[in-house]
């Protein structure tokens, strides 16, 4: 009798075992179909952007991420798209100066993602009107994917040799010349843009046409100390500072090209109205 029960039982124990290792496999499963788009992105990046003696990706690298990078939306992140500022039918003059006054005085909202030494992922989310101004990306490779809205961007590349003149006036002060590389409207559903530490636009400017939101992706991360400060600049038109006014070094003045696809740009302070918070990163929790 307690042969057959203790048989009885072994076979119980062989069913609850297989039983728990199915479920855990199923587990498995389902988790796996699950993994997150910001998690897979995350795990790209940090294949593509381990240190190494390359400082940049490689163009196939550059290709598979800014693919999945055209994948994610907002939901994916947690987001929820704002609805356009529209005048509600009255045009921008049937509104109250307080009223837009109030809406342009709205913060860019910042949301940090993931940051390691290597890489840094973060959204902004914008109201209309809102700018952030000018600025470089020191030895950085940047991909921007819109998320939703639409901004306007306008981005530069340094010329290179240096091309620098200096004013003789009281008020002195250095500008660099740099060639035009982006002027031109973003709308989501668009591509992921890609800039390099000397190419694509290193230097840009972004202003919500709507309300609009950016996944970033930079690397390596703003560091001060590594020498990876941002910097913010005034762009002047090329015909602003006539060669005859200044003293030139570098051979400053020579262009090939149009003379609009040319500008001045002078460092400046950070911009007293650049109005960024911080904000809550509300979406799938990365492992990293």
């Amino acid at each position: 009798m307690f042969s057959k029960f203790q048989k009885a039982s072994d076979k119980v124990t062989v069913f609850l075992q297989i039983k728990d290792s199915c479920s855990m496999f199923l587990r498995h499963l389902s988790m796996t179909k699950k993994t997150s788009k910001v998690q897979a992105l995350y795990d790209l990046c940090s294949k593509t952007f381990t240190p190494s003696p390359t400082p940049l990706p490689s163009s196939q690298a550059v290709q598979r991420l800014s693919s999945l990078l055209d994948t994610i939306g907002p939901a994916d992140l947690g987001l929820k798209e704002e609805q356009s500022d529209d005048d509600r039918g009255h045009g921008i003059f049937g509104l109250s100066q307080l009223n837009r006054v109030a809406r342009w005085a709205q913060p860019i909202t910042y949301l940090d993602i993931y940051e390691c030494n290597d890489f840094t992922m973060c959204v902004f989310c914008f109201p209309t009107s809102a700018v952030i101004p000018l600025h470089d990306h020191p030895g950085m490779t940047v991909f921007s994917k819109v998320l939703y809205g639409s901004l306007h961007v306008k981005a530069y590349d340094w010329v290179e040799p240096a091309q620098i003149q200096e004013s003789k006036g009281p008020s002195s002060f250095p500008v660099r010349l740099a060639k035009l590389s982006v002027d031109k409207v973003l709308a989501a559903p668009c591509e992921t843009t890609v800039l390099y530490p000397m190419s694509g636009g290193n230097l840009h400017c972004f202003t919500a046409l709507t309300p609009c939101a950016v996944l970033d992706i930079l690397s390596p991360p703003y560091r001060e100390a590594a020498g990876r400060k941002c910097s913010y600049y005034h762009d002047y038109p090329y015909s602003t500072f006539p060669y005859s006014t200044f003293s030139a070094r570098n051979g400053a003045g020579i262009i090939n090209g149009k003379e609009e696809d040319y500008a001045w740009l002078a460092e400046v302070e950070t911009p007293d109205d650049l109005y960024m918070r911080q904000g809550k990163y509300a979406g799938p929790a990365i492992q990293a």
